[in-house]
């Protein structure tokens, strides 16, 4: 069985794998809806937007593994750190969920994306503004498809406005880890390798808010609760992912097709 790596503590380095293994894990539980989802169009575009995130999420830890200069390449830093390492939003760790659960959480994740990628274009590191280049214009599209959907739940019928309503529920104490800050995020915004997340968040919500109200949803009310995904300390619901992401590539170090 495949050993895990150690991975640096340098703060751009741990900057890159928040948004790369939150990249990674939504990915994961997009993929999940493949030959599941209620339409065939809509299986077909899950799938995709999954693919998008997998694509920005091999960028990003590719250039995360050259910032730490230990010969990381993306599998490894994908599929051989210890849970601990994984630097995701928890948001994006939580089991799949019903449809709207999906819907939400992909409309959270498409907003906080396109702000960062539209930030990143100016990053100080050349190969990160490339990045984010290409993954904004994905971004913009995951954003307007999830948002017509919620549209669609949230001013539907009566099951579909209850589903939305509960998945709100679910998910909002989790968004507050967003636009948490740290001397993570201070490192990146002094050196101009990117933005502080929380300076999206007025952003975030100014984009966020009319969707929801459109779609006859109320946000509730914020709490006190902060979860701790971008700190590696992640919910039980991690472990399983990782289990089944890891499995191959432990199991055959190295493997290719």
């Amino acid at each position: 069985m495949q050993a895990s790596i150690k991975v640096s503590r340098d703060p751009a380095v741990q900057y890159l794998l928040r948004i790369g293994d939150s990249c990674l894990i939504h990915a994961q539980r997009l993929a999940e809806w493949c030959g599941h989802a209620p339409i065939l169009e809509e299986d077909i575009a899950l799938s995709n937007m999954a693919l998008d995130l997998v694509g920005q999420a091999r960028a990003v830890l590719t250039r995360a593994g050259e910032l730490e200069g230990a010969g990381h390449d993306e599998d490894q830093l994908a599929f051989l750190r210890d849970e601990r390492d994984y630097l995701n939003l928890t948001l994006v760790e939580l089991p799949r969920g019903d449809f709207a659960v999906t819907v939400l959480r992909n409309f959270a994740m498409a907003t906080l994306l396109k702000l960062l990628w539209q930030r990143l274009q100016q990053s100080s590191d050349a190969e990160l503004a490339a990045i984010a280049g290409k993954a904004v214009k994905e971004a913009r599209y995951h954003q307007q498809h999830a948002g017509d959907w919620l549209l669609r739940l949230g001013d539907g019928t009566e099951e579909s406005a209850k589903r939305a309503s509960a998945a709100l529920e679910l998910l909002w104490p989790y968004v507050a880890e967003m636009f948490e800050s740290d001397a993570v995020d201070e490192h990146a915004a002094s050196t101009g390798l990117g933005p502080r997340w929380a300076d999206l968040r007025e952003e975030w919500m100014a984009e966020v808010m009319p969707v929801l109200s459109e779609a006859k949803l109320k946000a509730p009310a914020e709490r006190a609760f902060r979860s701790t995904g971008k700190q590696g300390r992640h919910s039980e619901h991690m472990g399983y992912i990782l289990a089944e992401m890891q499995h191959l590539q432990r199991a055959f170090p190295g493997g290719v097709w």
